[in-house]
């Protein structure tokens, strides 16, 4: 199978690191014009330096869980043939003390952004016959966290979103489906665990399969997934060959999920 992008432009949201990057490199190296995007022309400008300075390879700087930076985003790029809503907030936080703000901020993020591009850039592909649009969800749209119950909320809504956008879009040649990593060794990820490998001298490979045996001890892989492992999904289903699949909720989880469908 040889999956190419010649003449396909995608945009990659909250890809400044970690799968939003791989996902950028891996669309650039099967040939796509990318548009990466961040928050800050530092972190942008640092992307683009990581990407080789390819020069299909551009960025857009704004905050996308704002609506006036999608408006900003549709006067630049009027078009795209492929969305991948990658942008997302984490981070762990008791549910008696998630503020009202907290729990909208992670849906603003998480959710609105995607359905904000999406309804900005799915007509124009529909127009052209062909367009393909990923949500990245998790694992805990399905495995709610106790921990994180806002954050496992948005990631249930973009899978609800996904499926229904992909009804929406039946027979017009475009494709809607989310991608559901597991825990994936991404800068975030590293961040995290950082504290540990401090602690306790291990490398952060080991403290993240630590973590996976006592948290998500369903695991299969009983290890981290790398970025690139999820971002290979998310090209697949980008990709001609990947026509067939939509209104999906694909799992890159390490069989965290502990389902046969």
């Amino acid at each position: 199978m040889h999956i190419q992008f010649k003449n396909r432009k995608v945009l990659v949201t909250g890809s400044t690191h970690g799968i939003g990057l791989a996902t950028a490199r891996g669309f650039l190296d099967a040939g796509a014009t990318v548009v990466i995007n961040g928050r800050t022309q530092e972190g942008v400008d640092a992307a683009l330096k990581r990407l080789g300075g390819n020069a299909r390879a551009s960025g857009f700087v704004g905050d996308l869980s704002q609506s006036q930076a999608a408006d900003h985003l549709r006067q630049e790029h009027a078009d795209f043939d492929i969305l991948v809503n990658n942008l997302g907030v984490f981070g762990p936080q008791d549910f008696f003390e998630t503020p009202d703000s907290e729990w909208d901020r992670f849906f603003q993020t998480n959710v609105m952004s995607g359905v904000r591009l999406s309804r900005q850039y799915a007509q124009g592909m529909v127009q052209r016959g062909w367009g393909r649009i990923v949500f990245i969800s998790s694992e805990s749209a399905l495995n709610i966290p106790s921990d994180m119950v806002h954050y496992g909320f948005t990631k249930t809504a973009q899978l609800a979103v996904s499926r229904g956008l992909a009804k929406r879009l039946a027979g017009t040649g475009v494709t809607v489906n989310a991608v559901l990593p597991g825990p994936t060794l991404s800068e975030g990820v590293a961040e995290m665990f950082q504290a540990e490998v401090q602690r306790t001298g291990a490398s952060l490979e080991q403290v993240a399969a630590d973590f996976i045996a006592t948290h998500r001890s369903s695991s299969i892989i009983r290890r981290a997934a790398h970025v690139d492992e999820v971002a290979n999904m998310v090209i697949y289903v980008s990709s001609e060959q990947a026509s067939a699949t939509t209104g999906a909720a694909l799992r890159v989880d390490g069989g965290v999920v502990d389902s046969i469908v």
